[in-house]
């Protein structure tokens, strides 16, 4: 319901409807209604609950032009927001509709929907010349018409001109006429005949009324002229001339040409050719009429969209005046001058990589206003693109995904949409919709390696840079944000975390320990790439930690015995002879590799032409066979270095004694740590260190020989081979009571019988490694004997 423009009364809307043709709704309203009128419940007639309109988008799309109506997002109706004027709006179109069109979104969607403008009577009939002219001649028959110039009315249908009527007379009325296009044609009927002598003119009033209600109304004063002249109108060759044109002629373009006769003579035959006044303003500023040659060219610009059809009335004017009347029908042939108009009344600007197939993109319209073929459209996008195009009404598209998007291959498109009609030669639109793709967190970081080794200088220095690692996302944003740690693994039984740290942007590696290869020489530690996407992605690499040797560590003697680098050897003069092994310097070192490799030097020496060292096995033999001047005691500084760089060197001073027996070699060995040369406080120290041992050594010797032979006293009888016969009492203390003065051995070898002076005999057993020992003063027995016996005589026993 609506108000009516003169204000105050309500009226019935002619027509108000929602119905679907061909899936469109269609509203139709009456022209100039108030602001605010009722239009319809867009929301119901589209079956949207009103609860999700706001939710949804739900909004009228404009388009630039007036904004004729608007919609209550609240409830879904469509209210009139400006005053319509259907004349404005359509001009001289019989039919007048607005074309709106509805979006939302979730999912993204159009709708059309289509108002009809009903034209309502609000215009009066309006002769285009309030005042008119006729001259008629007396002699003309009743029957004769003549037509009048017809009023304007800009309404159309019922509320356009219906009749005509003309004031009361005699000699005249009216013959209405109703052409092609509908519309009433007055026509002035002479009923009876005119005489000149009795009235020379008329003047009637002519009223045009319109079918509208109320009716609508409009004058003009006709004044006719009786003469008494030519008695034959111009007569044309066609009633109806028939022509057609293209639309985009050029001005000046020959259309037909007029053929009429007179048949009167002279002056009485002349005529001029000329538009009736039926004809229209604008029909008479496209076209143009020679009034001598009857030549109808083009004049204006001519438009299919804006009219197809042009009617134009002709008339031939002779000098009486006589009219002869014919119409002109031109018909506008439409040429493809129209290009499709691309209108998008959605789209999305960015989707997700991880979007389903059939996600909306955008939707939207392809208009031509060309007819026919003109405006037959064809609409594609490129082939090689992961969308579609989807029709949902005519010449409307939905653009949707295909197949799933991957931002790592291709993080934007550009999808150029293609529309061309059917014309000749075809006219085509192009329009670029931009889609971006936003990121899912979908790609695992990787690091450059699955396994790195770290070749790692020991003793480095604490919470120093060793070593970095990298890995790559190809997500973006946080997705593609990299934080490293290391997993807890144990080193040793101790958690790597207390070995290293990582920094957990760059990836670098920090030693907290200053690591020691003697120590520790491979180990392996397992490094963890994260992205900060949701869920966290993750992977791990193996990281290989060889510690490198640094040469750190000093050769160290380990061989012969040293006390404060000092050793003592003793040689027999008669074993030695040219090559003989005195010693050798064994010495270790801790490092590797060449940091190990040792090389022995004769530093110093007492004589340099009695040995020499292998540089290698740190063999120390003679040179030659000692002689009587060389000196009994010799003194050699071994030097001991390794192949490391800087090389590290340790020495060792070793003191050897020539002796050819045990009292000289006594003697020789008080001389020499009597000797103020050798006199020193590690002389004394080695003195009080031997003697305490020897002292030890013979105590314990002495203990285990008494347990033996309390053992083996039950087995005496049995047994007549004891490895000792002090089983006897009485001689048991006497054996270790005694102790034989040096001399009485002077001059037996090993395994010689010494003269005993009672029965009672002694054996004593050594074995062959007894020999070396340092407590024995006898010559060093053949290896190869499984036993060196000695048989002691009592009586030197008891000396």
């Amino acid at each position: 319901m609506a108000k009516s423009l003169n204000g105050g009364t309500f009226y019935n809307l002619l027509f108000f409807m929602s119905n679907l043709v061909f899936g469109q709704i269609r509203y139709s309203i009456p022209e100039e209604l108030e602001i605010g009128a009722f239009v319809g419940n867009v929301a119901d007639d589209l079956k949207i609950n009103v609860r999700e309109l706001s939710a949804r988008k739900f909004q009228l799309l404009s388009d630039g032009r007036k904004q004729y109506f608007e919609v209550n997002v609240g409830n879904g109706i469509l209210i009139v927001n400006e005053r319509i004027d259907r004349e404005d709006l359509c001009t001289e179109r019989s039919t007048c509709s607005i074309s709106l069109e509805f979006g939302v979104e979730n999912p993204v969607d159009m709708f059309p929907v289509e108002v009809e403008v009903l034209d309502v009577n609000d215009n009066s009939p309006i002769f285009p010349t309030r005042r008119m002219t006729l001259q008629i001649a007396e002699f003309i028959t009743p029957g004769a018409r003549f037509p009048l110039e017809g009023a304007q009315d800009p309404d159309v249908g019922t509320n356009t001109i219906s009749t005509y009527q003309i004031s009361s007379n005699d000699h005249f009325g009216l013959k209405i006429k109703t052409i092609n296009d509908g519309s009433k044609m007055a026509e002035l009927l002479l009923k009876t005949p005119l005489d000149h002598e009795q009235q020379t003119s008329f003047e009637l009033t002519l009223t045009a009324i319109d079918g509208g209600n109320p009716h609508r109304s409009g004058t003009a004063q006709i004044i006719i002229t009786v003469i008494d002249v030519n008695d034959n109108a111009p007569v044309f060759d066609h009633e109806l001339y028939r022509t057609s044109v293209f639309e985009n002629a050029p001005k000046g373009t020959l259309l037909l040409k007029l053929r009429a006769s007179d048949l009167d003579e002279g002056a009485n035959a002349e005529f001029k050719y000329s538009f009736s006044n039926y004809a229209s303003q604008r029909e008479r500023e496209l076209f143009s009429l020679n009034a001598d040659s009857g030549e109808i060219r083009v004049k204006g610009l001519l438009d299919f969209e804006v009219s197809d059809v042009y009617e134009l009335d002709v008339q031939a004017v002779d000098n009486a005046p006589n009219v002869g009347h014919a119409k002109v029908l031109v018909r506008i042939v439409d040429v493809n001058d129209n290009t499709p108009e691309i209108k998008l009344n959605s789209a999305i600007k960015m989707v997700s990589e991880d979007a389903a197939p059939g996600t909306v993109i955008s939707v939207f319209g392809i208009t031509d206003r060309d007819a026919a073929e003109n405006g037959r459209i064809r609409c594609q996008i490129p082939l090689n693109m992961p969308f579609k195009l989807q029709t949902t009404l005519r010449n409307h598209y939905k653009l949707v995904t295909t197949d799933m998007l991957d931002r790592e291959r291709m993080d934007h498109y550009n999808v150029s949409i293609s529309a061309w009609d059917a014309g000749l030669p075809a006219l085509s639109a192009n329009k670029t919709i931009h889609v971006l793709v936003s990121d899912v967190n979908d790609n695992v970081p990787r690091f450059t390696q699955s396994k790195y080794n770290l070749y790692l200088m020991e003793n480095n220095t604490p919470g120093a840079s060793i070593f970095s690692v990298t890995a790559l996302d190809a997500d973006l944003d946080q997705n593609g944000d990299i934080s490293y740690s290391i997993l807890e693994d144990q080193i040793q039984n101790v958690p790597a975390s207390a070995y290293f740290t990582i920094n957990s942007n760059s990836g670098i590696i920090y030693a907290l320990r200053s690591f020691d290869y003697e120590h520790l020489k491979i180990f392996h530690i397992k490094v963890q790439a994260q992205d900060a996407g949701t869920p966290p992605l993750s992977t791990t690499a193996i990281v290989s930690v060889i510690i490198l040797d640094q040469n750190d560590n000093t050769p160290l003697i380990t061989s012969p015995l040293t006390w404060n680098t000092t050793a003592e050897v003793l040689i027999l003069s008669q074993s030695t002879y040219p090559g003989y092994l005195v010693t050798k310097v064994t010495a270790y070192d801790a490092d590797s590799g060449q940091n190990a490799r040792l090389s022995y030097q004769l530093l110093e020496a007492s004589d340099r032409s009695l040995v020499t060292v292998g540089q290698n096995s740190g063999e120390i033999r003679t040179t030659r066979k000692f002689t009587e001047k060389d000196t009994t005691g010799q003194r050699l500084v071994i030097f001991v270095k390794d192949n490391g760089q800087p090389s590290l060197s340790s020495t060792v001073t070793i003191f050897f004694t020539i002796q050819t027996n045990i009292t000289e070699s006594l003697a020789n060995r008080v001389d020499n740590f009597s000797s103020a040369e050798y006199v020193s406080d590690l002389n004394m120290y080695l003195i009080i260190i031997f003697g305490s041992t020897s002292v030890i050594f013979l105590a314990t010797i002495i203990f285990l020989v008494v347990l033996k032979c309390r053992k083996d006293r039950s087995y005496t009888r049995d047994h007549s081979l004891f490895s000792c016969s002090c089983c006897m009492r009485r001689h048991s203390n006497d054996v270790f009571n005694r102790r034989p003065a040096p001399s009485a051995f002077h001059g037996y070898g090993a395994g010689q019988m010494l003269p005993v002076s009672e029965t009672l005999r002694y054996t004593v057993r050594l074995s062959p490694e007894s020999s070396k020992s340092d407590f024995l003063f006898l010559n060093t027995a053949h290896p190869t004997l499984p036993l060196n016996d000695i048989t002691i005589d009592d009586n030197i026993m008891k000396k």
